[in-house]
């Protein structure tokens, strides 16, 4: 979908500040709201790119102010919510309904360790060849989704190369929405810079960009 999240390529935002030395948290409660993440997952009530869809419907103006692990907070208090295992009630409390359900977490500490080692693959077997080859020009579809999409804008109508074929994977616009997986082949296409900026771009740089078969059409 087209939102503030989809930043590439925007103007107007700032030099990206890099942070020497910088740690996997910055505060505890940012690895409480990670772990509170993997544990609600667990649950299996939605999806990787459910998620990530999520995160997207946060408003524009709160998705500029908060930080990372605060996005990944509000999308869970938002998908907990949405899912019906918690009522806002309860989020603003902090505390259970009075007389509700309780249950044992499908992801309990011992099962921690094997779940972080294994994760979970998105990588699928499919029958056929490959719609597209290495050295192939391609143009990238240029389509607006009000669903969730991993075509960036900035990609959008602009002509590349097929660099490389990843495989087949999970398709990210359907498994959003619960629509199947849809499993195709991911490629890595490769974009000049002029292509995507203009002529005032550096003739030498490219970027790589990777692509599902429905973001992609024969240039």
């Amino acid at each position: 979908m087209n939102g503030i999240h989809d930043m590439g390529g925007m103007q107007g935002m700032g030099p990206i500040r890099y942070e020497p030395n910088e740690p996997v948290f910055h505060a505890p409660w940012e690895g409480r709201s990670l772990a509170l993440n993997l544990a609600a997952a667990a649950w299996r009530k939605w999806n990787i790119d459910a998620g990530r869809h999520q995160i997207e419907l946060i408003a524009p103006a709160d998705y500029l102010r908060m930080s990372y692990y605060e996005k990944w907070t509000q999308r869970l208090e938002d998908l907990l919510v949405k899912t019906g295992l918690v009522t806002q009630a309860e989020i603003e409390s902090g505390k259970p309904a009075p007389g509700s359900t309780k249950a044992t977490p499908p992801l309990t500490a011992d099962k921690v360790p094997s779940m972080l080692r294994s994760g979970g693959p998105a990588s699928r077997n499919v029958p056929g060849p490959s719609r597209f080859k290495v050295g192939q020009r391609v143009r990238a579809r240029n389509i607006n989704p009000t669903g969730h999409t991993r075509l960036p804008r900035y990609a959008r109508g602009k002509t590349g190369t097929i660099h490389l074929d990843h495989g087949a994977y999970v398709f990210p616009d359907t498994n959003a929405h619960f629509l199947g997986e849809k499993p195709q082949h991911v490629y890595s296409v490769r974009f000049t810079a002029q292509e995507l900026w203009g002529e005032q771009a550096s003739p030498r740089d490219a970027v790589y960009v990777d692509m599902w078969d429905d973001y992609l059409e024969h240039a």
